[in-house]
């Protein structure tokens, strides 16, 4: 490659790094001259107006545009509530919102619940550093990694063929017939929505895990003098001590899950009923050329997604209050 090539990306990339290093001079330069009287404020102010523009730019601007184009067709023109009237009444944006809400049920619990119990269960255990990296090592890979790994586990081979797919050669062991399993709805839906437990049970063993290390000993020890048993123990003072991580792990996966669109994406593309708003949201816009009805998937999206994050707040403050 010479210089051709690569001399106007360097230029660009110096430009880049000489136009930050002028806007910072020029924030330290207002700061340094700003009035005495008030000095915090007028600090505070002037590095608070990059992101707030920054803000308004990337976020505010493209929110005001999304809800004026859910009120659009294809053609630009202004329809009203059409683009949610097909939403909340067409059999294929009904299996959609379907399809979510049961992600949204079963994933957040299942994944906390299996990290919960495989936490207590390794917790102070010889290989508990080893078990634990094999149960977190799936939040290294990317979801579309992961869905690539679980499509090869549900993959069918017909006419007699050996079957590579780990499920339906367990299904031959037993006697059973091999399946296509992600061309039949309902179920393809659960047997999607596994990959995601898979990935985020790792995400809640460590949260809970370290949250029930951080519970007092003397606590556990008063129960233990009592002659508390271990079903007691868990439900009387381990549950109680954790409750403010598990309501943190259940928000934060129920919002990974409300996003979904990669697992979706990569295993069967949305197609056989498995669509979740996040897939339909990009099929609708760029597939089916339908921004009207993609703008309306994306704001029901943040409607649900925004009461999570405020409680997640919420409960994020209490915990610090209380200590």
């Amino acid at each position: 490659m010479d210089f051709v090539d690569w001399g106007p990306k360097l230029f660009n990339a110096l430009l880049a790094v000489a136009v930050f290093g002028a806007v910072v001079g020029l924030l330290l330069l207002v700061v340094d001259r700003a009035p005495k009287r008030g000095h915090d404020r007028y600090q505070l102010a002037v590095f608070l107006l990059p992101a707030v523009v920054l803000l308004a730019v990337g976020l505010l601007i493209p929110a005001v545009r999304t809800t004026i184009l859910s009120f659009t067709n294809a053609a630009g023109d202004f329809v009203g509530l059409d683009n949610y009237k097909w939403l909340f009444t067409e059999d294929e944006a009904l299996i959609t919102i379907r399809n979510t809400i049961i992600w949204t049920v079963l994933t957040p619990i299942l994944a906390t619940g299996i990290g919960l119990l495989y936490a207590i269960v390794i917790d102070k255990a010889r290989t508990e550093a080893i078990s634990k990296t094999l149960v977190f090592m799936p939040m290294a890979i990317s979801f579309v990694g992961a869905g690539i790994i679980w499509k090869f586990m549900y993959a069918y081979r017909g006419g007699g063929n050996e079957q590579i797919g780990l499920i339906n050669q367990f299904i031959v062991w037993f006697g059973g017939e091999p399946k296509q399993l992600l061309l039949d709805p309902p179920l393809n839906t659960f047997l999607l929505l596994i990959v995601m437990v898979w990935i985020q049970a790792g995400f809640a063993m460590v949260v809970l895990s370290a949250a029930i290390k951080g519970i007092p000993a003397d606590i556990v020890e008063a129960a233990r003098i009592d002659g508390v048993n271990p079903w007691s123990m868990f439900w009387q003072v381990t549950l109680p001590s954790i409750r403010g991580a598990v309501i943190v792990v259940l928000s934060t996966i129920t919002i990974a899950v409300l996003k979904v669109f990669d697992i979706v994406r990569t295993m069967t593309g949305g197609n056989f009923d498995t669509s979740v708003i996040a897939n339909e949201m990009y099929t609708q816009a760029f597939r089916f050329r339908e921004p009207g009805r993609g703008a309306a998937l994306a704001l029901l999206l943040f409607v649900l997604v925004i009461p999570l994050v405020l409680y997640q707040i919420r409960v994020l403050r209490q915990r610090e209050e209380t200590r």
